[in-house]
């Protein structure tokens, strides 16, 4: 049971950025400057139009992979390109994951 209370000062910029960076991670900013304090990872929580624009990228990915494979054989620098976009998205798809 928490009882003990601690003060800190900020500027008014600091407090809003805290407690926005709160919201955006779910939790109350004691919780957020308590996570913070002792080091934990945290992590913020999809918005639904976060979300969409990952479901896109996965359907992008999907489609420039087909478009690389029915080019192979035709004009294999384009391609190459095609399919080196497709990757391109799918890093930036494993770094939204973590």
């Amino acid at each position: 049971m928490k009882r003990e209370f601690i003060q800190i000062r900020c500027s008014i910029y600091e407090k809003k950025l805290l407690k926005k960076r709160a919201a955006r991670a779910g939790i109350s900013l004691s919780e957020y400057l308590r996570s913070t304090a002792f080091e934990r990872n945290i992590v913020e929580r999809i918005t639904p139009e976060q979300l969409e624009f990952y479901r896109l990228l996965v359907q992008y990915k999907t489609n420039f992979s087909r478009i690389s494979s029915m080019f192979k054989n035709r004009d294999p620098q384009l391609a190459a390109t095609v399919k080196s976009l497709a990757e391109d998205i799918r890093t930036h798809l494993k770094k939204f994951r973590k």
